[in-house]
């Protein structure tokens, strides 16, 4: 048994148990080199007298510095901004009418996984809250070896073929002459490729909606993105696109909030998930797929191959069979985080390919980065990366190397260790490929099947709510506003009049160009499930800054405190300085942050309480700017008593998701229910 930090103990899983035996605890031990000759001296080199030149001979020194030059590794190309959590995955109920995977088939087994989530554009040192695509990455450890789920938190691509992705990243990545902007899409390259390679237009629909700019890593979708097979015991297979569903809901940030977080706090994102785990608030997704028959192949009028395109849930249900829980945090990044190596050709007996182009381009390029990144062909033997199954075959030798491979046998057939490793039959649970039947010249194209570019695009803006549409619309002013290039500017607005009319004319008049004189595709229908204004909401781990003084009413406010708390929001105490504060009734309060250490952007509700202070000019300053900053952010703002002349003192008026507590009977619950809702879109804030 081993305590976590909620004080409770848990079964170890098998990979924490494999993991155990490389972990290494320095506290209280004696300093040695890496070849284990304990250090005498680690403070100055060795000289030629105390003043003269540092001599070679110090091996010490030699190690120390050497190892210090080469601690970095080459960050990813994409997803180089990335953080991770172990957990465990639960299967609900069995899949093996449909699949073979052994840890799909008995219901209740729990199969222990670590999920990295990631930006994609920016480099390791960006902030997390750019609008980007975010990585959502699970590495299985089962039974039968290491599986791998390599995607995103959004359910399609930009392009169509792997081919293109070398193109797509070169667009979007800080152009070259000067090396800006870091980790946007917002300049000439990257929209010079959007209205060149017009297939990315469903993706870039995605790319500007609030799906773009999530507000913790806890509150995304995650999608497998490609066409998967189910293939079950009998041979029979179907095909299935991947789905996680948070349990929490999904969440975002309006735009200007999100741009204030990257200066407030850059490991906004990083942060909320270590700390969720630390206080025991384990993040949860539900795990579910997509089927189709193989016999309903063509039954549809997209692609099912085709990345740019979804299935949509009203039409193709998400069966649901199993429960993500992330429990424990990494004990060291480098070694866990930045060494994972996932692959999504790493598959088990029960999950296997499609002709998806795109799909079929990775299967070629991440094993090939690991090499490059990882130093060589052994970063499987990484503690992270080892399945929790043996392994046996004749691989040797290598850069890094740390199996020590016994005997003069490496190589199949022989005879000498009487023909092993030796391989197996299905049944004995070896992989077997499926068998499609594949037939067709030899040719560089793509299927007619994947040109239609823009109904879906417009299935999306269709499905989208007043207050979605209008942040896409802003974001494309402001995203296409950032292009220098007038001509790039006008291509934009002439391809996404396809998707909307309306929409492309709004952002020509924002950029500066010519109403584009084309039209929408005729496509009237929508998806519900597209739209966050139908996502979950509840206020569980939601944060509230308690805005407070000394003074206040200690019995109301430590009501309303409990009653949030008993809802399973988080309370944050912040005053004008660290220590106690007091009621007037004699109760204490601990302060947590100060309006200097933290900001409004940070928190997802506020509680204005107020009190005294002895620089009133300046507490009631602090507390009106923290007021009107979540005011226009559209959250939910309770106000206690003492705080009423605060709120008249700010910007905000009373309306959608103010609660006041001498207007209701029932303030706390009631401020339960506006800080669940999250935001009020129907609030003016001009």
């Amino acid at each position: 048994m081993k305590k976590s930090s909620d004080g409770l103990e848990h079964n170890k899983n098998s990979k924490d148990e494999q993991l155990e035996q490389y972990r290494v605890n320095n506290y209280g031990e004696k300093m040695t080199t890496n070849q284990a000759l304990k250090v005498s001296n680690d403070e100055f080199s060795l000289k030629a007298g105390v003043r003269g030149p540092t001599l070679m001979e110090d091996f010490h020194f030699r190690e120390k510095v050497t190892h210090f030059d080469h601690e970095r590794i080459p960050e990813r190309v994409v997803h180089a901004r990335g953080y991770a959590a172990h957990g465990e995955f639960e299967l609900y109920k069995s899949m093996k009418d449909y699949t073979k995977a052994g840890f799909l088939q008995v219901p209740g087994t729990k199969t222990p996984i670590f999920t990295r989530f990631s930006n994609v554009v920016g480099s390791k040192g960006s902030a997390d809250t750019v609008r980007d695509v975010k990585g959502f990455a699970t590495k299985f450890y089962t039974d039968e070896g290491n599986y791998d789920l390599v995607g995103n938190n959004i359910p399609i691509f930009f392009i169509q073929d792997g081919i293109k992705f070398p193109d797509l990243i070169h667009a979007v990545k800080p152009e070259p002459h000067n090396e800006i902007p870091q980790a946007s899409s917002a300049h000439d390259t990257f929209w010079d490729f959007v209205v060149s390679n017009q297939e990315s237009a469903h993706m870039i629909m995605w790319l500007m909606s609030d799906r773009a700019i999530a507000k913790n890593f806890r509150v995304i979708d995650g999608f497998g993105v490609h066409t998967f097979r189910f293939v079950n015991a009998e041979g029979i297979a179907h095909f299935v696109k991947f789905h996680w569903k948070p349990k929490l809901g999904v969440h975002s940030l309006v735009w200007d909030e999100a741009q204030k977080i990257s200066g407030k706090d850059p490991d906004f994102q990083r942060r909320d998930l270590w700390e969720s785990i630390e206080k025991g608030h384990f993040p949860e997704w539900e795990f579910g797929v997509q089927m189709i028959e193989e016999k309903d192949e063509f039954m549809f009028d997209f692609d099912i191959l085709d990345a740019t395109k979804i299935w949509p849930e009203e039409i193709v249900p998400v069966q649901i069979f199993g429960k993500l829980t992330l429990n424990r945090n990494v004990d060291n990044v480098f070694a866990e985080t930045e060494q994972v190596a996932f692959h999504p050709g790493n598959v088990v007996p029960g999950i296997d390919f499609t002709n998806d182009p795109l799909l079929q381009g990775r299967l070629f390029s991440y094993l090939d980065t690991q090499l490059i990144r990882l130093g060589g062909p052994n970063f499987a033997e990484i503690p992270i990366n080892r399945p929790v199954c043996p392994f046996h075959n004749n691989q040797r030798d290598g850069f890094s190397r740390q199996r020590i491979d016994i005997g003069e046998v490496a190589y199949h057939n022989n005879t000498l260790a009487n023909n092993t490793p030796s391989t197996s039959t299905a049944a004995e649970g070896g992989y077997v490929h499926y068998a499609e039947k594949v037939e067709g010249k030899v040719i560089q194209a793509r299927s007619d099947s994947f040109k239609d570019h823009f109904s879906q695009a417009r299935l999306f803006w269709n499905s989208m709510s007043v207050p979605e549409k209008q942040h896409i619309i802003d974001a494309f002013t402001f995203e296409v506003g950032k292009v220098n290039s007038k001509d790039i500017r006008q291509r934009v607005v002439d391809m996404f009049v396809e998707v909307d009319k309306e929409m492309a004319t709004i952002i020509a008049v924002n950029v500066g160009v010519k109403r584009p004189s084309g039209e929408q595709v005729p496509v009237t229908n929508s998806s519900p499930a597209l739209s966050q204004e139908n996502t979950i909401k509840t206020p569980q781990t939601l944060t509230v800054g308690v805005l407070i003084g000394n003074g206040f009413k200690g019995a109301e406010v430590l009501a309303t405190l409990r009653t949030l708390m008993n809802a399973g929001v988080i309370v944050k105490i912040v005053s004008e300085k660290l220590g106690t504060i007091r009621s007037s009734d004699n109760y204490q309060v601990a302060v947590e942050e100060t309006f200097l250490t933290t900001s409004p952007v940070l928190f997802d509700a506020l509680y204005i309480v107020g009190g005294n202070s002895e620089n009133e000019a300046k507490f009631e300053s602090d507390i009106t700017y923290f007021i009107n900053e979540s005011f226009k952010h559209y959250k939910p703002i309770g106000v206690a008593t003492t705080g009423q002349k605060f709120f008249k003192a700010s910007n905000a008026k009373e309306g959608p998701g103010i609660v006041i507590d001498s207007s209701t009977s029932d303030f706390g619950n009631t401020f339960v229910k506006a800080i669940a809702k999250q935001r009020f879109w129907t609030r003016d804030i001009y």
